[in-house]
């Protein structure tokens, strides 16, 4: 059985934190083995096969050698010869030219994605300098008229405020689709589909104008449950999700009277071009909302009659013919949501932001949603990707995400992964690969099991990197690779050889028993005094974190030996980033800590937007759900006229000053 999950892609072994080599359980072996099936045949010839230009190409046996015909994606064709190697593979001559090939061989066709030997780096953005921008939580925030949710419209803003700084670029939270019909879940992380966007995050004036927008308010009667959301410090994400969504259905049924027109027309072309991934999402919406409506606990579609498991089954058509103008609302949402990110891409670019919006990819998604309903072909049902027991979690983790089974990426030509790289890219200057070592491996826990009883489910990385190479190019988006935390032997090396940056924060770079200065940060990464799940500079500081966990009585000892352990790293931070005596203010300790991280040799630096406000608290509390209000904290005013105040307008130009040194 071992020797079966080697040849599946399952790792029989691990190595914990200590070093030491841990055997899988075989009751794990069994239930991943189950899940992936059986034995794939390695000597087959898959539909795509990766390549990097300039290189020889290698192909399965099976393939064989001899004459072929290679139509390049411009449309060119050549003869060529496939030649026969030493390792027993044929091998396709070079390529010079990047891009989706086609090799006709004598009884099959393949693809060949062919790419550049790295991506679409931060170095050829900078030209020389050194870029800097500000990673914003979208949700967060606000505008009058937002209803009480951030949008595309609190984005643009944020980009005008930014470039006007000097700023090169804005990190966002995830924009995929969650569950219209459950506003409750609300984590961007566990998506129901990240081929699709989340409407709520959408400004509908982009498309309609604000005239329109507020008389459709009106017909809704909303006004007053929207401006008591515009008005709350914490985002009531049912509240505000009801609003919005009455909002919605008010310009679509005024829309849907309409006939012809430009809108309608885009309307019909996005709806063509999405085609049956597009039309299964929405009626998935549609199914799960009825679905609710009947019985609010019959959430989940794997509890549902099997005859509407089938999105192509005769169940589910007769549903989607009773219910057209239902899924027809839904195919709105998308439209309009696509076409409102649209915009706040372009106004990013030209407020002067080099690489503008920079795109969050998730590491997997919600076994109960879109993606797993309508290709469940597609995800390994029957676990969750998770993490071993480590430093910080000594019982490990499940995040209760499902993850893409690796079969179905080969045995598909990569369809799951390209169309989720290209859903996030397509309007975005840059994406962030959160828990980026998901390309080479995931720590996957059979459902009903402990974190602890996991294994490592290997990926094809090469294949991977170099799609997301040929992808970044063809996008000219800049990628970054969350890589926090302990990484696969050799696996720095080969983001930073396929020119994925990885990411450096502050609180973790350490050296010795002090801080890493500045100038010995890694070039090669982005440099970020702190992420979303870590509490801005303020917070840490001051110890924000340990009193939030202290509460929720996470501590034996109420936190006082945390608390004695930041006592002693807030002074050897500050030999670090300051001078002179330790401050007991917060405001000089940011604006000592974000010029350290300005100072550095990274071609990008991030500043968090609650790092360049000052606040304390952080978006999201590792470990909790509603104990903490994670995902629903809003600023206090607009990002524009935040970031116009004295005190941020001078951080934000000492950032400036010291990246253009």
């Amino acid at each position: 059985m071992r020797d079966r999950a080697r040849r599946a892609g399952i790792a029989p072994e691990w190595t914990d934190v200590t070093g030491q080599t841990r055997s899988v359980a075989p009751e794990t072996l069994q239930r991943l083995l189950a899940l992936i099936g059986a034995d794939g045949d390695a000597a087959a010839v898959p539909p795509l096969v990766t390549g990097v230009a300039g290189q020889s190409i290698p192909l399965p046996p099976a393939a064989g050698t001899g004459a072929a015909l290679l139509l390049l994606e411009s449309g060119e064709r050549s003869d060529i010869t496939v030649h026969p190697g030493d390792d027993g593979r044929c091998w396709v001559p070079p390529i010079d030219r990047p891009g989706y090939h086609r090799l006709q061989l004598r009884d099959r066709e393949v693809t060949l994605a062919v790419a550049p030997p790295r991506c679409f780096g931060l170095d050829e953005v900078a030209r020389g300098g050194r870029m800097w921008g500000l990673a914003a939580q979208i949700y967060g925030l606000r505008r009058p008229g937002d209803g009480g949710i951030g949008d595309s419209r609190g984005i643009a803003g944020l980009a005008r405020a930014a470039g006007s700084a000097g700023a090169d670029a804005l990190a966002l939270s995830p924009t995929h689709a969650l569950f219209t019909a459950e506003p409750d879940r609300f984590g961007p992380y566990s998506p129901s589909s990240r081929l699709f966007l989340n409407p709520l995050l959408a400004d509908p004036a982009a498309l309609f104008g604000q005239g329109r927008v507020v008389a459709a308010i009106r017909t809704a009667g909303v006004a007053d449950s929207m401006r008591r959301g515009e008005a709350a410090a914490l985002i009531d994400w049912p509240e505000a999700a009801r609003a919005k969504l009455a909002l919605f259905r008010a310009l679509f049924d005024g829309f849907d009277a309409e006939t012809g027109g430009g809108l309608a027309q885009d309307f019909a072309g996005f709806v063509q071009a999405g085609g049956a991934l597009l039309q299964d999402h929405a009626r998935f919406e549609a199914l799960q909302a009825a679905r609710l409506a009947a019985d609010p606990a019959d959430r989940d579609w794997r509890r549902w009659p099997a005859a509407l498991h089938d999105p192509v089954g005769a169940a589910v058509a007769e549903f989607a013919a009773a219910q057209e103008r239902e899924i027809r609302f839904h195919l709105f949402l998308q439209w309009l949501a696509d076409r409102a990110f649209a915009a706040a891409q372009a106004e990013a670019r030209s407020a002067g932001l080099r690489i503008g919006l920079i795109a969050d990819l998730a590491v997997g998604m919600d076994a109960t949603g879109s993606h797993a309903w309508s290709r469940p072909s597609d995800v390994l049902g029957g676990a969750s990707i998770g993490s071993p027991p480590d430093a910080f979690n000594a019982d490990g983790q499940n995040w209760t995400l499902a993850a893409i089974s690796p079969r179905a990426m080969v045995e598909t030509g990569f369809a799951p992964f390209l169309d989720t790289l290209r859903a996030t890219l397509r309007h975005a200057g840059g994406i962030r690969i959160d828990h980026v070592m998901g390309l080479a491996r995931l720590w996957l826990v059979p459902d009903g099991m402990a974190p602890t009883e996991g294994a490592y489910l290997t990926y094809p990385v090469e294949d991977l990197l170099r799609l997301v190479a040929l992808e970044s190019h063809r996008h000219r988006a800049v990628v970054i690779g969350e890589d926090l935390g302990t990484l696969p032997w050799g696996f720095a090396d080969k983001l930073a050889d396929h020119a994925v940056a990885g990411m450096r924060v502050l609180l973790f770079e350490r050296e010795g028993d002090g801080f890493k200065p500045a100038e010995h940060w890694d070039a090669g990464a982005v440099a970020m005094s702190s992420t979303h799940d870590l509490p801005p500079v303020a917070g840490w500081w001051r110890g924000t974190d340990i009193t939030a966990r202290a509460e929720l009585g996470q501590y034996a000892d109420g936190g006082a030996a945390e608390r004695a352990q930041r006592a002693a790293d807030r002074g050897r931070m500050w030999q670090a980033v300051g001078a002179g005596p330790v401050p007991e203010d917060t405001g000089p300790v940011v604006d000592a800590a974000l010029r350290f991280v300005a100072r550095g040799p990274s071609r990008l630096a991030l500043i968090p937007l609650e790092d360049a406000l000052g606040l304390e608290q952080q978006p999201n509390l590792p470990g909790t759900i509603d104990e903490y209000p994670n995902w629903r904290r809003r600023l206090d005013r607009p990002a524009g006229e935040a970031l116009a105040e004295p005190t941020v307008a001078a951080r934000l130009a000492a950032i400036r000053r010291e990246r253009q040194r």
